[in-house]
């Protein structure tokens, strides 16, 4: 008969790392993802805000145009007086 070989584990590998390694090793990670980040320069992100209020106000417009219309085109259809 073929003697079974037991593997023997080591139980560090087994066991996990207590809370605050793994909180510490969170933030350290944290803190190399951030450190990889392009971030924006300040002229870009103000051409940017310039553009984001400029489609703000464009579709507010849209939206108040496209309100007035259809509330006329309905107090045509019911005639219906405003107050």
């Amino acid at each position: 008969m073929a003697a079974k070989v037991e593997k023997k584990t080591d139980k560090k590998k087994d066991k996990k790392p207590n809370i605050f390694a793994r909180i510490a090793k969170y933030f350290r990670e944290c803190k190399a993802e951030i450190k990889k980040i392009t971030w924006p320069t300040p002229k870009a992100t103000f051409k940017n805000v310039g553009i984001v209020l400029v489609i703000i106000i464009v579709m507010g417009l849209f939206i108040f145009a496209l309100d007035r219309g259809l509330f006329a085109l309905l107090n045509l259809v019911m005639d219906t007086s405003a107050s």
